[in-house]
């Protein structure tokens, strides 16, 4: 009887440790859908279109929670979905914030009226100011995104992709976690 009483509280104790491990993988497994469908997502750059900031084959976290609580700001780098193309999402900096009046003179980006001199990451003179010839007008919860590599770029001066709404800005870029030698935190400012 004593032999049959250790079997039974052997197997139970077995029983009680796979179902351990198994409540253990279905939390992570389950923790990890929560924070890939809302607080993260993976992304990798593809393109010039961000140099010298992000380079192509760059692998990115893009903090998809921020903007649930606070308003995106000027020089955010952003990500949001390519209208045309399933699956395809666009990198590029918000220069032009809701109400504003976005223009493209000279190569310069001019933001109602005055030049934007704080612009600091468009690493050349533009060459086409694209439908930014003309002055945008921004609607209250609609942006105005450059690359930084303005002229190898297609961003809001390319028709295809125009003024993006606030409900398309997935997130943030917030963290380079390849290639190694360049991980860290993105700077935004």
């Amino acid at each position: 009887m004593a032999e049959r009483d250790r079997r039974n509280e052997e197997e139970r104790g077995i029983l009680r440790t796979l179902g351990g491990w198994i409540l253990y993988i279905v939390v992570i497994v389950g923790l990890t859908y929560l924070i890939i469908t809302f607080v993260g997502q993976r992304t990798r750059v593809s393109g010039s279109s961000m140099e010298t900031t992000l380079s192509d084959g760059d692998n990115l976290i893009v903090d998809k929670l921020t903007y649930h609580f606070k308003e995106p700001k000027r020089f955010d780098i952003i990500v949001f979905p390519y209208q045309h193309e399933e699956n395809t999402y666009y990198i590029k900096r918000i220069i032009g914030l809701p109400g504003e009046t976005v223009q493209v003179i000279d190569g310069h980006v001019y933001i109602d009226n005055e030049i934007l001199s704080s612009d600091v990451y468009g690493a050349e003179v533009m060459d086409s100011p694209g439908i930014a010839s003309e002055p945008v007008v921004l609607g209250e919860d609609e942006y105005f995104v450059l690359g930084d590599n303005r002229n190898h770029s297609s961003d809001s001066r390319d028709p295809s992709v125009g003024v993006l709404k606030r409900e398309y800005l997935i997130g943030r870029a917030w963290v380079r976690i390849y290639p190694f030698d360049r991980l860290g935190v993105i700077r935004h400012e």
